[in-house]
């Protein structure tokens, strides 16, 4: 079973909203995370859905999944403090829902996506399928296309080669056991300071497999961002309406 773990619970206080946190702002009379939602409720591989959400914006989520018919989430859950506890809320749900269907997680993948990063494709999802059935785990990576500087603990830099450089985005995806795993252990450490999937599953020995996304797989975090994205979307509209 492929599940993909949805996590929204951030207020994204770097976009400067006011009146609605950034995964609910409209593009086109249509919620960005509606975007990223369609995305995995068209592909024919992901079998359910879960979102992590603002507690109190779970309601209005609800009413935009029948709106837009989306019809393969099968679980919301409030997000936690942080992104790293976000996502344990919703991979907790994937697993209840598993057990209630009677698939172990040990043959359950499930990928792990920001909210607000709407500009994947079918392909990417794909892939993540893929390679998470060749070694155990896929993290969506873009080549590095400036140079990388690493600040090390002595004050000094260290220059990776770019050519050997990669920047992790999403989705990042894995045996649900394996993440779950992780995440427990992380609890019981105390650990809860990971900046994304692939950060905590290196650092607990796990190997990793990478596949090559889209460019544009951008995180919409700042107006910046939206304004990217709008400008995507439009082009998206008239490759369909055109066939530019």
């Amino acid at each position: 079973m492929n599940i993909a773990v949805i996590f929204a619970g951030g207020s994204g206080l770097r976009m400067h909203t006011k009146s609605r946190p950034k995964q609910f702002l409209d593009l086109n009379g249509k919620p960005i995370i509606i975007y990223t939602l369609e995305l995995f409720d068209n592909h024919p591989g992901i079998d359910a859905i879960v979102v992590a959400c603002i507690e109190n914006w779970i309601p209005f989520l609800e009413k935009q999944l029948r709106k837009f018919e989306i019809n393969k989430v099968v679980k919301i859950v409030p997000g936690g403090e942080s992104g790293q506890a976000s996502i344990y809320n919703g991979l907790c749900a994937a697993e209840a829902y598993i057990k209630s269907k009677n698939v172990a997680s040990e043959d359950t993948t499930v990928l792990i996506h920001d909210g607000v990063r709407p500009l994947i494709t079918e392909e990417t999802i794909t892939d993540n399928i893929n390679k998470v059935a060749e070694v155990g785990s896929c993290i969506t990576c873009i080549p590095a296309t400036e140079t990388l500087v690493v600040k090390q603990h002595d004050g000094s830099l260290e220059i990776p080669s770019r050519a050997d450089s990669l920047i992790a985005r999403a989705p990042q995806s894995f045996l649900l056991s394996d993440i779950l795993t992780a995440h427990r252990r992380a609890i019981d450490e105390k650990k809860n300071d990971f900046i994304d999937s692939c950060t905590m599953m290196s650092h607990y020995g796990y190997r990793l497999g990478t596949i090559i996304g889209p460019m544009e797989n951008i995180k919409i975090t700042t107006p910046t961002d939206f304004f990217v994205l709008r400008a995507m979307v439009k082009v998206h509209e008239d490759q369909q309406i055109f066939g530019l």
